[in-house]
């Protein structure tokens, strides 16, 4: 992780009002003792309260390290189709694409070039299949890779923040890579890109907190019991959770159809163990060798920050290797954490499944 790059946060956190953004800015200062490793000493006598700020600050520098673009500004948008709760998927599908359509078109109008540029990339020859889609603000969109009706392997990834209607094409090439790996060893599989919450700014100090995934976790419990009616009888559901994602996943309520729950490039969820999430999964771990993450102090000061580790052994979760992978890296093709991360969902016994080192 590179001081400088911390440095750009901390101005980021000086340019806000108010305190709180200030601890943003702090992290502009702790790059260094967080590229070593070190929390750092109480200094001068300051006592706790010195070394609580420090810490603090120390958080703030590690999760809000820049890793994708800004989004554009807000484009016009037709609200979200209505649609009953029993509404079959194919109908689904067709009233967002056609709601995407008028999205893109309103966006074109609103010379929003660059929205609309996106979102027609996102109809996809009219072939996209949307569970729900709504081109407002950020934007929010549930996006299903293959035959939901007849797979009985399904994962739902979770993104972490910045994800955006602006920064989508990268979550979905991971939920394609996905769907393509699981397709070459089993057919009746689908994955479910579910963008549907309003993510977290990397560089803001909501990311240091859980109050998005509180809220994105009443939206996300309700959707996994409906995605099991729509999918085959007995489907077996995969809860894949990527940074920031790993919080909303760690505070969602899942049913029995819930089978595992993997968090990868996760900073923390707020729990001391695996034991206290509210789920009856098992729960899984990883972290690439070059994922920036693992320098993220695991504390929790004042509501700031995400506390223990999840690969660590005191966690108790499972944990899979994942190897050099960097944070945006874990489902590209042909990596090894791509291949434990199909093999969770696949119910195979993942050979990449390690002890914590």
């Amino acid at each position: 992780m590179k001081t400088g790059t911390a440095g750009t946060a901390g101005t980021a956190g000086r340019a806000g009002a108010g305190g709180t953004a200030g601890v943003a800015g702090v992290a502009g200062g702790a790059g260094t003792a967080l590229a070593t490793g070190t929390v750092g000493a109480e200094g001068g006598g300051g006592g706790g309260r010195m070394r609580r700020t420090l810490l603090a600050a120390l958080v703030a520098a590690a999760v809000v390290f820049p890793i994708s673009a800004a989004a554009s500004a807000e484009a016009p948008a037709p609200a979200p189709v209505s649609l009953a709760e029993d509404v079959a998927p194919q109908v689904r599908y067709a009233a967002n694409r056609a709601n995407l359509a008028e999205a893109a078109r309103m966006a074109q109008e609103g010379e929003r070039t660059g929205r609309a540029a996106r979102l027609r990339t996102m109809e996809a020859a009219g072939a996209a299949q949307f569970l729900a889609f709504d081109g407002r603000g950020k934007g929010r969109a549930v996006e299903v890779f293959g035959e939901l009706e007849s797979a009985d392997r399904v994962a739902v990834l979770v993104p972490g923040s910045d994800t955006t209607l602006d920064t989508y094409e990268r979550f979905r090439a991971g939920a394609v890579a996905l769907q393509q790996r699981l397709q070459a060893e089993h057919p009746h599989s689908a994955v479910v890109a579910w963008l549907g919450y309003d993510t977290p700014g990397t560089v803001s100090t909501t990311v240091l907190t859980a109050a998005r995934a509180d809220v994105a976790a009443t939206e996300l419990a309700p959707f996994l019991d409906r995605l099991g009616s729509m999918a085959a009888p007995g489907a077996r559901l995969s809860l894949l959770c990527h940074s920031y994602g790993s919080v909303v996943c760690a505070r969602t309520t899942t049913g029995p159809a819930v089978s595992d729950m993997a968090l990868f490039g996760s900073p923390g969820t707020g729990a001391s163990a695996a034991r206290e999430l509210p789920t009856g999964a098992r729960v899984w771990a990883g972290r690439g060798s070059g994922d920036w993450v693992a320098n993220v102090p695991h504390v929790r000061l004042g509501g700031l920050g995400f506390g223990s580790d999840p690969v660590a052994p005191s966690f108790g979760a499972r944990v899979f290797t994942a190897g050099a992978a960097g944070h945006s890296d874990y489902l590209k093709p042909g990596t090894e954490s791509l291949e434990s991360l199909a093999a969770i969902v696949l119910g195979t016994t993942p050979a990449s499944e390690a002890s914590h080192a």
